[in-house]
């Protein structure tokens, strides 16, 4: 389990914005801090969501936000400012080999370049999604009520604020927290890259079908 995780099953979105000194009523709304509000139109619930501007998210989104950090540094303030004793995952082979000391070197050093390859290939995926996302999100919004409500948008509701995420902790995380990323999510990776092949043939096959 990574801090991310932690963060988010220890602190709820209601405990931060209580402890950073939002107030809130009891029907669980707060004035939004993230515009001029002037009447409570944020309301705090497992997440958040500002009926005023729009804003929403977790808690450690809200954190971000109201602070001005990465994703990675709201969850270490969260942590920090709510006495969290972070678990720190090890990657140790308890029944490791000894190995000669320049044979060692070598492969400490074939296994930092294979993990580099694969960080830098997941941030290219993850960045190619994430633009996909921002286009079905506007692409294939409702425009009124009666509109078809396309598969595209929904999966860019759902999954956008996820890969900005992800992203982020490619960006700005520690090396630990980056390998705990990609062993806990290379096989959601995988299937973002997949999807992503999916579609662009659909894609193609349309326009094939419409010069013929």
């Amino acid at each position: 389990m990574n801090i991310f995780e932690q963060v988010k099953e220890s602190i709820t979105t209601k405990q931060a914005v209580i402890h950073y000194g939002i107030n809130v009523n009891q029907n669980d709304m707060v004035c939004c801090p993230f515009h001029n509000d002037r009447h409570p139109s944020m309301k705090i619930a497992e997440r958040y969501y500002c009926f005023g501007c729009g804003e929403k998210g977790d808690v450690i989104n809200f954190v971000a936000k109201l602070h001005n950090l990465s994703q990675y540094e709201a969850a270490k303030k969260l942590a920090l400012d709510f006495g969290l004793q972070i678990e720190k995952n090890t990657y140790q082979n308890k029944n490791k080999k000894v190995v000669p000391k320049e044979k060692g070197i070598r492969n400490k050093y074939q296994i930092q370049k294979n993990f580099e390859k694969w960080e830098q290939r997941c941030q290219k995926i993850l960045s190619d999604y994430s633009s996909w996302l921002i286009f079905w999100k506007e692409f294939y919004a409702p425009k009124t009520p009666n509109d078809m409500i396309y598969e595209e948008f929904i999966e860019a509701i759902n999954n956008i604020e996820k890969i900005k995420w992800y992203q982020d902790i490619l960006e700005n995380s520690i090396l630990e927290e980056k390998i705990s990323f990609l062993v806990q999510c290379e096989k959601e990776v995988v299937q973002i890259e997949k999807r992503m092949g999916e579609y662009q043939r659909g894609i193609l096959a349309r326009v094939g079908q419409s010069n013929d």
